[in-house]
């Protein structure tokens, strides 16, 4: 991951790519994160900075901390990052999408069509089977 000043605060980039692993499975529920030493060596960043990011993930209820061994991915942290992406994803996304296919008379076989060609395309095109 490239950090970058104009993608928000740096711990707010760390947390989402921390939040990221989580829901992906990378880092599994119950599983060790990095710690604050070894997030701020890994991004080259203060060390109070990879600590907020976890701050950041502990307030959203994704980890948790054990005193003296670390922090941990909370459980249901992966099913409730998912629930959340997926409605963030509906409104962003798809419901645009649905008023403008009504916009220009797109019927819901034709909009699934024009859905199945485009993860096709990107299938061939990317490798990534969605």
């Amino acid at each position: 991951m490239s950090l970058s000043d104009g993608d928000g605060p740096i711990f707010a980039q760390i947390a989402a790519e921390l939040a990221n692993q989580i829901a992906d499975g990378t880092v599994g529920e119950g599983e060790r994160v990095a710690s604050t030493n070894e997030i701020a060596a890994f991004y080259r960043v203060n060390p109070a900075t990879a600590a907020r990011s976890l701050t950041v993930l502990a307030e959203q209820g994704l980890v948790e901390k054990r005193r003296g061994v670390g922090m941990f991915v909370a459980k249901g942290a992966r099913e409730r990052l998912v629930h959340e992406r997926r409605r963030r994803f509906a409104d962003r996304y798809l419901r645009p999408l649905v008023v403008e296919a009504a916009r220009l008379g797109i019927g819901l076989d034709e909009l699934l069509g024009l859905v199945r060609e485009e993860l096709t395309s990107t299938e061939v095109t990317t490798g990534v089977k969605a």
